[in-house]
Formats: C-alpha cells, sequence, structure tokens
C-alpha cells in the first residue's frame, strides 16, 4: 500500500520560521566554538575557503529545495530521492547511510556538549561515569521533548536557535569595533604548500555544513513542504554561512595568531580582547555552548526519528521503527535514536581503546551523509539528462549547475574524510546489506504468499 503524499499543507507541523531555526540549530552546533582556532592554523586563505564552501552548502540547499519540490511523495527527504530515481535498493543504502550518520553524529555532538558542561559547571577532571551521566542528560532531553510533540520540539528549537545565535552575531558585528590588523595571521600558516591548506581548511569548513538537508528529512513536519523545505534550507544555510564566516574573521582580527593557533576556547579570548578583564567571559561561553549543543541535539533527535521512519513505512526498515503515537511521534526511533548513541558515550568513557574506535565512528559520520548527498545530485543529474527535452536555455543550465555543483561536493566531503574513515564506511555500508537481505526476503516471501492466496481464490472461482 502506497504511503500518502506528504507534500500538503500540514497545519500542525512546522512552519517556515520553525523549518529554518531546524536547519540553523543542526548545522551550527558546538563545533562553531572551536572553529576559528582550527582553521586559523591553516591562515587567513582559510576564510576565502569558507566562503567559496558555504556557496556549495547553499548549492546543495537549493538541490533539496528542488527535489522536493519535484518528487511527489519525498517524505524522510535524501531516502526518498533516492528510491524514487534509482529504486529500492538504492533508497534503502542512502536511508541505512544516513540513519548511521546521524545517530552516531549525536554521539559526536555530545561528546563536545559534555566538555562544555563541565566548564560551566566547574568540574576538573571528572570520572567517566560522571560525564556519561552529563552525555545522558544531552541525548535524553531532547529525545523527551520530540516524544512530547513536534510542537513542543519546535518551540525549543527556536528558543535555542536565538540563545545560540543573537550572542554569536553580536560578537560578529560588533567585534570588528576591536579589531586589530597585526592579529591576522599569515594567508598560508601551514607552512606546506598552498594546495595543502587549502586542504586543510576545506575539511573544517565542509563538515561544519553537516545539517543543511535537515528540513529535507523531516518534510512530513513542514507545512508546505514544497515551498517551505526550499526556503528554510536556503535561508537557514544561508543565515548559517554568514555566522560562521563573520565570527571566524572577527576572532582572526581579535586574537593574535599565535595566541588564536594553540586555544582550546578562542571565543573566551575574544571576548576578553573586547572587554579585557572580564571574569565571566569563559562562563557565559560555556553557557552559550552549552545551549547550541542541546539545540543541535534536539534537532537531530528529530532527524534521527524522521529518517528512520519514513524507511519503515516504506518497507525498507524494521516496522517498528514506523510506530507513531497519537502525536503523530515515532516513539520507537526516538528511542533507539537515543539509545544507540548512549551506548557509544559508554563506550568512550570507560574504555581505553574503544576512544580510538569511538573517533572511527565519529569521522563516519561525514563520509556516510556525503552518500546520502550524493545520491541525491545523483538523482537530480539523472533526472535532467534524461529529460533535456522538457527544459531549454538557462533553466536547464541552471538546474544542471546546481546538481552538478552537488555531486562535486558530496565527492569533495568523502575526499576530505580520508581513507581511513572511507574504509570504514565501507565496512558500515556492507554491514547494512545484510540487513537488506533479510528485509528483502521477507518482502519476497510474504509477495509469494499473496499471490499464492489470489491464484487459490481464482481457482475456487
Amino acid at each position: 500500500m502506497a504511503r500518502p503524499d506528504v507534500n500538503t499543507t500540514n497545519s500542525d507541523g512546522l512552519g517556515l520560521t520553525s523549518a529554518t531555526g531546524l536547519v540553523i540549530g543542526s548545522v551550527v552546533g558546538t563545533g562553531v566554538f572551536t572553529m576559528p582556532a582550527v582553521l586559523a592554523g591553516a591562515g587567513t586563505m582559510s576564510i576565502i575557503v569558507l566562503i567559496v564552501v558555504a556557496v556549495g552548502a547553499m548549492l546543495l540547499a537549493l538541490l533539496f529545495g528542488q527535489l522536493t519540490k519535484r518528487i511527489p511523495n519525498s517524505d524522510g527527504g535524501l531516502y526518498a530521492y533516492a528510491r524514487h530515481e534509482f529504486g529500492d535498493f538504492a533508497g534503502y543504502l542512502v536511508g541505512w547511510s544516513y540513519w548511521i550518520s546521524a545517530w552516531a553524529g549525536n554521539a559526536a555532538i555530545v561528546a563536545s556538549w559534555v566538555f562544555y558542561v563541565d566548564a560551566l559547571l566547574g568540574l576538573d577532571n571528572p570520572s567517566g561515569l560522571v560525564n556519561w551521566a552529563i552525555a545522558l542528560v544531552g541525548l535524553w532531553v531532547p529525545a523527551i521533548v520530540n516524544l512530547v510533540g513536534v510542537k513542543q520540539m519546535a518551540w525549543f528549537q527556536n528558543i535555542t536557535v536565538a540563545l545560540k545565535f543573537l550572542p554569536l552575531l553580536f560578537l560578529g558585528v560588533f567585534g570588528w569595533l576591536f579589531v586589530t590588523d597585526a592579529n591576522f595571521g599569515p594567508f598560508n600558516a601551514t607552512g606546506g604548500s598552498l594546495y595543502s591548506g587549502i586542504g586543510m581548511a576545506a575539511g573544517v569548513a565542509l563538515f561544519s555544513f553537516i545539517g543543511v538537508e535537515a528540513a529535507a528529512i523531516t518534510a512530513k513536519r513542514v507545512r508546505d513542504p514544497q515551498v517551505n523545505v526550499g526556503r528554510a534550507s536556503l535561508i537557514g544555510t544561508a543565515a548559517s554561512a554568514a555566522l560562521y564566516v563573520l565570527v571566524t574573521a572577527v576572532v582572526m582580527g581579535l586574537v593574535g595568531h599565535d595566541t588564536l593557533v594553540n586555544t582550546g576556547s578562542p571565543f573566551v579570548d575574544a571576548f576578553q580582547a573586547m572587554f579585557p578583564g572580564t571574569p565571566w567571559a569563559g562562563t557565559f561561553i560555556a553557557a552559550i555552548a552549552v545551549i547550541s549543543g542541546i539545540g543541535a541535539l534536539n534537532g537531530w533527535t528529530l532527524i534521527v526519528t524522521e529518517s528512520s521512519r519514513a524507511i519503515a513505512q516504506d518497507g525498507l526498515f524494521p516496522r517498528a521503527f514506523a510506530w507513531t503515537d497519537r502525536n503523530g511521534t515515532a516513539w520507537f526511533g526516538v528511542v533507539v535514536g537515543a539509545v544507540l548513541p548512549s551506548l557509544l558515550m559508554l563506550w568512550r568513557y570507560l574504555t581505553g581503546p574503544g576512544l580510538t574506535v569511538f573517533t572511527y565512528l565519529v569521522n563516519l559520520t561525514v563520509m556516510t551523509v556525503a552518500i546520502a548527498y550524493f545520491f541525491s545530485a545523483l538523482a537530480q543529474l539523472t533526472h535532467l539528462l534524461s529529460r533535456t527535452g522538457e527544459l531549454h536555455g538557462r533553466h536547464l543550465a541552471r538546474d544542471l549547475t546546481v546538481a552538478a555543483a552537488g555531486v562535486l561536493f558530496s565527492m569533495w566531503l568523502t575526499f576530505a574524510s580520508g581513507y581511513q574513515v572511507v574504509y570504514q564506511g565501507l565496512v558500515v555500508i556492507l554491514a547494512g546489506m545484510i540487513g537488506y537481505a533479510f528485509l528483502n526476503a521477507r518482502q519476497r516471501q510474504t509477495s509469494e504468499s499473496v499471490e499464492a492466496a489470489e491464484h487459490r481464490m481464482r481457482d475456487v472461482a
């Protein structure tokens, strides 16, 4: 039985403002608070690289809007695009890869979030169990908010986006009044070739924009998705990009280069440069980072849930992930999406060797999400190339450019992940194929049973 078309007006869903907040909240997490220091290691050219990558991310956001508008049933976003154009197997591959990246990514976010909670509470080198307990709060508070309902989730998301966005925007705008030209480091600070510097900066910048697909993944929860998904994706990505560029550039101008590349808290140094002798700077930044992290986890919990629910409703994932309560929340997906990173964090805090494995698993989020980006862009490219007679001139050139840019962006994202991560990603994909084999076999058995019953009924008749 086909699913109902989700591309209709949903009066109880996310409006344009909430959908945009979901995109911003998913893109801008805790990583923004260390990004200026990391990019400073590549030099001031990293600002140019960041702008170029931001343009690529906005093209990707535009692509998701085009796909949602074109495909009649885009529930699940990236998964739905691949399935529509290439069939069930490609859909499952994208859905599996993206689901893994989403919940493993939550583990990465909460690991960084715990560091800022420790700083805010003044905890000096707490035990692994204490940090795990803090991580559980970060994972399960958003899960509970999502279980209550999408309206409450949207309210929580909008509040956290405002609380983190406004202080960072204040720094990005008014910080220029305190910038010193001498603080900006060399154009290429790597000591190597320009190419190596670009590669270093691009890797950080590319990773920072994961989440531009948030509105597309949750299309069923968005009011008038054919219009609002594209708008929210583009506005949210553009706002995040502007914030990234502003705060990165201003922090580089507020903090001396040698200090910046060696600090773990660049925003504390930046606020102290603006307001010398302010003991509250560290606490203030830690508080904003905690709010930013919990907001990102709130949005990504919805993304984890919606991605698995859409696949399950098509019979390509265990049916339990499609179970919903009276509020329409896929509660099983919410719970599993919180349990898995909780276990991963326990492993991270209680085992020594597990730390290295954890790092690999976190890095996998980048490579696995790149697979979903790649198939989405390829789906649009395939559609355009097979229907060149229907589009002409500027429209065809525009859409082909956007689709081709999406393909290149996702390939660059994979390349920036490194060979080890790509290898680990292949293992994850192959493991997922085992699950597909069982699900496909069950579907065939069901189909054969239905056909046999129909034959018996015809024979009796």
